[in-house]
């Protein structure tokens, strides 16, 4: 998490502008600032390039759920030389450097330890303009919310490991995890969202919770609205449900009103992404214009609840 510094510490530095994961911003002018972000993820998928493609769409989330634009970037390498090919290692580089060639940034080398279990991502510099800022500090009352990716990431990639998830529901998955959050950020800044987070690690509800509080507003989930990939409710019936997903809501719980749903319903709302989609608060109209420009550009984006005045909670129903 981001260490929030006092003014006296560093003057320049935009502090409480954490997403939810490691990131900073600097600001250098009136209208520049960096967004400094690092992260990197153990193999989802089987195929080498495709997990260099879903780390580097991961690792430049948090630029893009800031309003940002990534600039540079470096590779952060674990690898075990003595099980794992050059050649793998090689074809996850160029998985990566597809993203960033579609993104626009530039990887310029990085750094590659050994490590008994593989790991991949990067460290990214991006640039925001200070006043156009999107943080989880921003949410207003009076805001709908806009996701822009289906959940279910989670679910699937457990799925995957155990042999579970047929073809259809891999390429669907794949296809929602290498989609950069660009367009998301972009439709975003321009429905005049302040308050956003990218959904990774700590599921819809954990983000989410976070940003409640940070904003000290409650949020309203309406779950008929919440856009699922295909074949993630019938994996999770089938037992199919990452650990990570029943910590985040063990955690959500605390804030949280179930609002008579069922077990399932709530596990699939904190259900642990990798590469999510972002969560935005604008006014309705904004809101329902973001999703029909997200939807013309081949996103599932839907609007899935409201922010009202409150203390930090969510309210599903």
């Amino acid at each position: 998490m981001v260490r929030h510094l006092t003014p006296a510490e560093a003057p320049d530095l935009l502090v409480g502008m954490d997403t939810g994961d490691d990131a900073a911003v600097w600001k250098l002018s009136d209208d520049r600032a960096l967004v400094l972000t690092a992260d990197f993820i153990t193999p989802v998928v089987d195929d080498a390039r495709a997990w260099g493609r879903v780390a580097a769409a991961n690792a430049v989330s948090d630029v893009y759920a800031m309003g940002g634009t990534p600039l540079l970037a470096l590779n952060l390498v674990c690898w075990n030389g003595d099980e794992l090919s050059t050649d793998l290692l090689v074809e996850v580089l160029q998985g990566a450097q597809e993203v960033a060639a579609d993104a626009g940034f530039v990887i310029a080398g990085g750094h590659t330890v050994d490590d008994p279990e593989p790991k991949y991502g990067l460290a990214v510099v991006g640039e925001v303009h200070p006043d156009r800022m999107l943080t989880n500090t921003g949410f207003r009352p009076g805001d709908a919310l806009v996701l822009t990716k289906p959940l279910g990431i989670g679910v699937i990639t457990t799925a995957i490991k155990s042999g579970d998830a047929d073809q259809n529901v891999v390429e669907a998955a794949m296809k929602s995890m290498t989609r950069l959050n660009a367009d998301g950020s972009a439709v975003a800044v321009a429905a005049g969202a302040t308050g956003a987070t990218d959904i990774t690690g700590f599921g819809l509800l954990g983000h989410l919770g976070r940003a409640a509080a940070e904003s000290v507003v409650d949020i309203a989930i309406n779950y008929a609205e919440v856009p699922l990939l295909p074949g993630t409710r019938d994996l999770a019936e089938a037992g199919s449900m990452p650990g990570g997903s029943r910590r985040n809501l063990e955690w959500a719980d605390q804030v949280l009103d179930r609002g008579g749903l069922a077990e399932l319903d709530v596990l699939l709302l904190a259900d642990a992404q990798t590469s999510g989609g972002l969560v935005f608060g604008a006014s309705p109209a904004a809101a329902d214009e973001a999703v029909a420009q997200l939807t013309a550009t081949g996103h599932t984006a839907a609007v899935i609840g409201d922010v009202v005045a409150g203390d930090g909670h969510i309210r599903l129903g």
